[in-house]
C-alpha cells in the first residue's frame, strides 16, 4: 500500500515501504559517510593560527554571525512567506537557509580573488556557532510557521546530533592540519574525489528512490525560492561588508561566504532526521539550492573578472599618469635650454 504525504497539498503519493526499504537505508548512510569526509575536507583547511589571530579581532567573526545567521534565515523566511509555501516546505528551506557556510564558498572566494584567510575564519566560525545557532534560529521562526508546541514538529534532537557529528570531523581536519600537515594535501584531494563519486550514487539513490515524486520540489514557487535565496545572500553579503567598511578583496569573500550554504548538512538533517513519510522528496530542495548556488556564484564570479579587466587598476593608472608626466617635462627641459641624454 502507498503511503500519502500527508505534508503537503499536493496529491502525490510516495512508494511502498518507503523510507524503510534497503535502498533508503544507503542513501541515508552514503550521506552521512559523504557530510563526514566533506567536513574532514574542509576542517584541513583551517589553520589555528589564522583562526585565532582573526579571533582576537571580532569584525570578521561579527559579519559572520550577521551574514549566516541574519541574512540567510530570514531571507528563507520571507521567501516562505512571500510564495504562500506549506509549513513543511518552510521548514525545508528554512533549514537550508540556517545551515552554515560550506566549503564550495572558499573555492567561490579564491576565485573571485577574495580574502582567503577571512573566508576559512567565516567557515569556521559559522560552522562551529552552528551547534547553538542552528537549533535557536530554527525554534524563533518555527514559531512563524507552526501553532502550539514544536517539539513534535521539529527534530531539534537530531538536528543537534547531527552538528554534533559535523564538528567532529571538522575537528580531525583541523587538528591533522596542525600535526600532520604534509598529509592535507593528499586528504584534500582524496576527499573530492570520494565526494564527487558519493554525489553520483547519491543522485541515482534518490531518483530510484523516489521516482516521479521528485516533481514536487520542481515547481515555480520552490525553484524560485531556491533561485532567490542565494542570489539574495551574495548580495546582502557584499552590501553589508559596505556598510562595515572593507576593502573590497574582503566585500567579494564575505558576498560569497554569504550565499553559499552547507547543502550536505542540509540534506543529511532532511533525509536523516525527519520521517520519510513527512519529509517525502523534500530532501531534494538542497539540491536544487546548490545548483543556483552554483551557477550565480559563477555568474559573480565571472562579472568580478570581466569589471576587472575593463576597469584599469590603481597601479596601472598610477603607472600611466607617471609615465605622461615625464614626458611633458621633457619638451620643457629642452626649451629651457637643458641638455637630455
Amino acid at each position: 500500500m502507498e503511503t500519502p504525504n500527508i505534508s503537503t497539498h499536493f496529491n502525490f503519493t510516495l512508494p511502498p515501504n518507503f523510507g524503510k526499504r534497503p535502498t533508503d537505508l544507503a542513501l541515508s548512510v552514503i550521506l552521512v559517510i559523504m557530510l563526514f569526509i566533506v567536513m574532514i575536507s574542509l576542517g584541513c583547511t583551517m589553520e589555528v593560527s589564522k583562526i585565532k589571530q582573526h579571533f582576537w579581532k571580532p569584525k570578521g567573526l561579527a559579519i559572520a554571525l550577521v551574514a549566516q545567521y541574519g541574512i540567510m534565515p530570514f531571507t528563507a523566511f520571507s521567501l516562505g512567506k512571500l510564495f504562500k509555501l506549506n509549513n513543511i516546505e518552510m521548514l525545508a528551506i528554512l533549514i537550508c537557509g540556517c545551515s552554515p557556510g560550506g566549503n564550495l564558498s572558499n573555492i567561490f572566494s579564491l576565485a573571485a580573488k577574495g580574502d582567503m584567510n577571512l573566508s576559512i575564519v567565516m567557515t569556521t566560525c559559522s560552522t562551529f556557532f552552528a551547534l547553538g545557532m542552528m537549533p535557536l534560529l530554527l525554534y524563533i521562526y518555527s514559531m512563524g510557521i507552526y501553532d502550539g508546541d514544536l517539539k513534535d514538529k521539529v527534530p531539534y534532537g537530531g538536528i543537534v546530533l547531527s552538528l554534533v557529528l559535523v564538528l567532529i570531523p571538522c575537528s580531525i581536519g583541523i587538528i591533522l592540519n596542525a600535526k600532520r600537515p604534509q598529509y592535507v594535501r593528499y586528504v584534500i584531494k582524496g576527499g573530492t574525489i570520494i565526494a564527487l563519486l558519493l554525489t553520483g550514487v547519491i543522485s541515482i539513490l534518490s531518483a530510484i528512490n523516489v521516482g516521479k515524486s521528485i516533481l514536487l520540489v520542481m515547481t515555480p514557487k520552490l525553484l524560485a525560492t531556491s533561485s532567490l535565496m542565494p542570489f539574495t545572500g551574495f548580495l546582502m553579503g557584499y552590501i553589508l561588508s559596505v556598510l562595515f567598511r572593507l576593502n573590497e578583496q574582503c566585500r567579494r569573500t564575505v558576498s560569497m561566504e554569504t550565499g553559499c550554504q552547507n547543502v550536505q548538512l542540509c540534506s543529511t538533517i532532511l533525509n536523516v532526521t525527519f520521517p520519510p513519510e513527512v519529509i517525502g522528496p523534500l530532501f531534494f530542495f538542497p539540491l536544487l539550492y546548490m545548483i543556483f548556488q552554483l551557477g550565480e556564484g559563477l555568474l559573480f564570479v565571472a562579472i568580478f573578472r570581466c569589471y576587472q579587466k575593463i576597469k584599469p587598476t590603481k597601479d596601472k593608472t598610477k603607472m600611466i599618469y607617471t609615465a605622461a608626466t615625464k614626458e611633458e617635462t621633457i619638451p620643457t627641459a629642452l626649451g629651457n635650454g637643458t641638455m637630455v641624454k
